[in-house]
């Protein structure tokens, strides 16, 4: 994605925004008797679209019913 320029915090700054934009950034998991409900080849995969890794926040809601 080299045709893609943003200088204002870096050269990977704008191919991150278009990555992020295109891929999820909320997703919804039952969790059953306190355990994730993934199928046998399911997994949960967080990406980082900037070259040098960035502190991130993960945010969880429970909701009870």
């Amino acid at each position: 994605m080299d045709y893609l320029v943003h200088r204002f915090e870096g050269p990977d700054d704008m191919p991150a925004h278009i990555k992020s934009a295109l891929t999820a950034v909320s997703l919804s998991v039952p969790v059953t008797r306190g355990r994730l409900a993934l199928g046998t080849w399911q997994g949960l995969y967080l990406f980082e679209h900037r070259d040098a890794p960035h502190r991130r926040e993960i945010v969880l809601h429970l909701q009870l019913d």
